[in-house]
Order: structure tokens, then sequence, then C-alpha cells
């Protein structure tokens, strides 16, 4: 009987392959974690506490090294990093050599509603606690909303982009006809904003009036500023 010489090698080589992968797999499986290494992706300070990270990540355990990579569940880990109010996006990994990874970004509260009790509006327009690790300097906003004041979401977003305005403004009042009025950090004049459309335009016709009403010493001589108009600003004097 002749050995087919070439099939056997075959059958022993793939033996051999099934092995070691069994061998690697089953040896990977039972290292130890060796580290957690967690990243704020935001520019945010942290709204959460890297010990509150490290809790969610590894539960009912004593000891990090006690821990099979087996045992662990990455997807059931970011589901919990996602239940927590603070965190708007995780992603965990496992590597080979036993590091256990969770790149995390926060929520970006852009206003604090003042309510009961207060809350942050979050750059999504959803509502957000407030940190007992933080807290955000953010423009107040007071007034009436049917929709936890979704609706000046665009608004706080431009006035956050906009370095001269997020400077000024301190506050946010959301009127019954849904119109906006602005409070200034420094003046007490009141700033007609009216509804958060033609942002820009507002943005750059105000700018417009401060900078005269500074050089001309006027600025101080208002008690109302309107920029409902389209190319124009009212101002109403004391």
């Amino acid at each position: 009987m002749r050995v087919n010489w070439g099939f056997f090698k075959f059958l022993v080589l793939t033996a051999l392959i099934v092995f070691l992968f069994s061998f690697t797999k089953k040896r990977n499986e039972t290292r130890k974690i060796t580290k957690i290494d967690i990243e704020f992706l935001d520019e945010n300070d942290p709204f959460i506490t890297l010990q509150t990270v490290n809790k969610l990540l590894i539960q009912n355990s004593d000891s990090l090294t006690s821990i099979d990579k087996e045992t662990l569940v990455l997807k059931e880990m970011e589901d919990r990093l996602l239940k927590n109010p603070m965190i708007r996006d995780a992603e965990v990994f496992m590597t080979v050599d036993g590091l256990l990874g969770a790149k995390i970004e926060q929520r970006n509260p852009i206003g604090r509603v003042a309510a009961s009790p207060n809350y942050y509006l979050d750059s999504d327009g959803k509502k957000m606690p407030l940190s007992l690790v933080y807290s955000s300097r953010v423009p107040i906003i007071t007034g009436s909303s049917a929709s936890n004041f979704k609706e000046v979401t665009p608004l706080l977003l431009k006035i956050n982009d906009d370095p001269f305005m997020k400077k000024s403004v301190v506050g946010l009042h959301v009127n019954k006809d849904g119109t906006i009025d602005l409070k200034l950090r420094k003046h007490d004049f009141r700033v007609q904003f009216g509804r958060p459309e033609m942002i820009e335009k507002k943005f750059q016709n105000f700018k417009a009036f401060y900078k005269k009403t500074q050089l001309d010493s006027t600025l101080t001589g208002y008690s109302l500023v309107n920029l409902e108009f389209d190319s124009q600003v009212v101002a109403t004097k004391k």
C-alpha cells in the first residue's frame, strides 16, 4: 500500500494549527487583567470620577488581578457606562497583554435651568443632572418651556462658539410667547433677542451696536436693546 505523504503532512499540519490556536485562545482567556486605562475624549473637566468609572467597569470584585479575561463581557460594561447620566458615549476594549481600556465622551452642558431641582441642558438639547464633582459655568436659563428648553439649544450652541457672546451672556429668559431675552455679565439693560432665528445676524448687529456705544460712552444709558429687526438695533434709553 502506497502512503500519501503529502496528505499525511497536511493532516499533521492542520492538527498542529488547531492545537496551537486552542492553546493560545485558552491561555489568553485565563490571563488576568493587569491594568485599567480610562481616557476622557472631550475637553470638559470630569463630571464623573475615575473611581466611579472603575466601579462601573468592574463590579462585585475585590481585586483587579483576580478577574479572568474570559469572564469579561465588554458590551455589558459599555451598557453600564452609558446608563450613567454624565456619559454621552463609551467604548470598552481589551488588549492581549491584559489591559482593560475605556474611552469615554462626557455630556457637554451648555446651559443650567433654574428649576426644582436645577439641571443642565446639554449640547444635544437633553436634560442632564448636576454633577457632585464639578460645576460648569454656563448661562442660567429661566422662564417657561413645554420642551424642557430644548428650543434654546441652537442659540446656546452659537453663544458657546462665539468668544464675545460667551464672555458676555450669563442668562437667558424664555418668555411665554417663545421669545428670548438675554442677560449680560456687566450691564443691566435687557437684550430682547426674539426667537432663536437668524442668530449670527443678530450677533453681528449687537456687537456693532456694543462697539459703537462703547466708543461714545453711551452704552450705560440704555434700558432695552431690541435685536428682533433684520437690519437695525432698536435701543430704549433709561
